[in-house]
């Protein structure tokens, strides 16, 4: 699969997951996102779509993160669920965990490769009030190792 349509399947993924929830659950908020990953090392971009709670405060954020670097590019769907915790300032904390879809393509000079693989991850991070937000990602199976990433949510 040739990287264009990688970014394409990728996209349309994120809008097909996010409308599909959409009407069973209300409104949805939509945020950038980016970062730098660890095995393999990259600079990532990418979006996200964070749904009304489904229980409790439970928010379903799907998201596409599009990695550069290292011989590769990965993109990343990652179907990610995330609980905040509410501070006294208007802030909050935020764990999460999710399955991931990674197309990775590897570029080894005359040879090139594309290859997709599932994955898993953890997360925690920090959102502030007005959206701006700090995270944490640890990968399992065949994601990344570690994503440290900064974004913003419109609400």
């Amino acid at each position: 699969m040739s990287m264009k349509k990688s970014v394409f399947v990728s996209c349309a993924a994120l809008l097909l997951l996010g409308s599909l929830h959409a009407p069973a659950v209300g409104a949805q908020d939509l945020g950038l996102r980016f970062g730098v990953s660890i095995d393999p090392d990259q600079v990532y971009f990418g979006g996200h779509v964070e749904t009304d709670p489904l229980f409790e405060e439970l928010r379903f954020r799907p998201n596409v993160e599009i990695g550069f670097g290292n011989d590769a590019t990965v993109v990343a769907l990652n179907g990610e669920f995330v609980w905040p915790f509410d501070l006294q300032n208007g802030d909050s904390v935020y764990v999460g965990m999710g399955p991931a879809i990674n197309i990775i393509s590897f570029d080894a000079g005359p040879v090139s490769d594309t290859e997709v693989r599932a994955g898993f991850n953890f997360l925690m991070g920090y959102e502030f009030e007005e959206g701006f937000h700090a995270e944490l990602k640890v990968g399992a199976i065949d994601s990344p190792e570690v994503k440290f990433g900064f974004g913003y949510t419109w609400r």
